[in-house]
């Protein structure tokens, strides 16, 4: 009898194969790279640091790049690098928190409409009605009508970073909401959920155990998209001027406000311009590893 000595093959399963797409995928495994020093960047780098972001010294206004101020500064003097990591944080807060309010609306929608056909005409035209929407527009009234309101109630930059995660929220859940639905719709006519059925498991133990575990797919994917599209958003509210005060910068509010001296110091948009660009470029790369990782009929290749 011949004798084994090899070692036994790792038994494969769902996620050692999502995994092994994913780190296969070039463009996914920049995209985290670049994404973690990012991060890593504005979690620690104010404390590495060491400069006040709201600091002036106009003796030092619109220098350029040196040691102690590795991005050069502004037209009074603050520190541009220290701005750039205190606006990260916000961006990315914002991003992150907004991404979560749109996914729950939207598999919440997505998965009532798939799964309860009475329900499903009423929350497909709602769906329809705010894709018609025209968004900037609809923004930028709900800003106007309530930022004062919150800023009193909260105080200004609470107040301000809740409606703009709201606002964001709720006008970006739309896209979930129809994949997800149209997942739920495949789904609940396989025989695993039919067999559920027959058994008389009640509707929504069978969302919960059945269907919701089978639709992470796009739901994943979908939330890493809907983080990039927050910050972008938010980045654009900002340079027009709606968004946080300027006492409270984000990397949208940096580049509204050094459009005006982006002859004079180009430093000034040049920096978090390239913060939301690879920002938001590396959650994509993420997003397409995600969503080749998780599809099997890519995987299988």
């Amino acid at each position: 009898m011949t004798e084994i000595t090899g070692a036994a093959a790792p038994e494969r399963t769902l996620w050692s194969d999502v995994w092994y797409q994913f780190r296969h995928h070039r463009g996914a495994v920049a995209g985290v790279i670049i994404l973690g020093i990012i991060v890593l960047a504005i979690l620690i780098g104010p404390w590495l640091h060491g400069v006040d972001p709201q600091h002036i010294d106009i003796r030092a206004r619109n220098a350029q790049p040196s040691l102690a101020h590795p991005m050069g500064t502004d037209n009074i003097g603050r520190d541009i690098f220290a701005q750039v990591l205190q606006g990260g944080r916000v961006s990315l807060s914002v991003g992150v928190t907004a991404m979560l309010l749109s996914l729950l609306l939207g598999t919440l929608v997505g998965v009532l409409a798939g799964f309860f056909r009475r329900l499903d005409g009423v929350l497909m035209r709602l769906t329809d009605l705010f894709l018609a929407l025209p968004l900037l527009p609809l923004l930028l009234v709900i800003i106007m009508l309530f930022r004062d309101t919150l800023r009193g109630l909260f105080g200004p930059e609470t107040g301000i970073f809740l409606l703009i995660v709201f606002i964001i929220g709720i006008t970006s859940w739309m896209q979930t909401a129809r994949i997800v639905r149209g997942d739920v719709l495949t789904l609940k006519e396989q025989e695993f959920v039919l067999a559920a059925r027959s058994i008389g498991t009640p509707s929504h133990r069978i969302i919960l155990r059945h269907v919701l575990p089978n639709i992470l797919s796009p739901i994943m994917v979908s939330a890493t998209l809907g983080v990039a599209n927050a910050i972008i958003t938010e980045s654009a509210l900002s340079f027009l001027g709606l968004g946080f005060p300027s006492d409270f910068p984000t990397w949208g509010r940096l580049l509204f406000d050094g459009a005006n001296f982006m002859m004079l110091n180009p430093a000034r948009v040049i920096w978090p311009g390239l913060a939301i660009s690879l920002t938001v470029l590396s959650i994509n790369f993420i997003g397409d590893g995600l969503r080749d990782a998780l599809d099997p009929r890519i995987r299988g290749r």
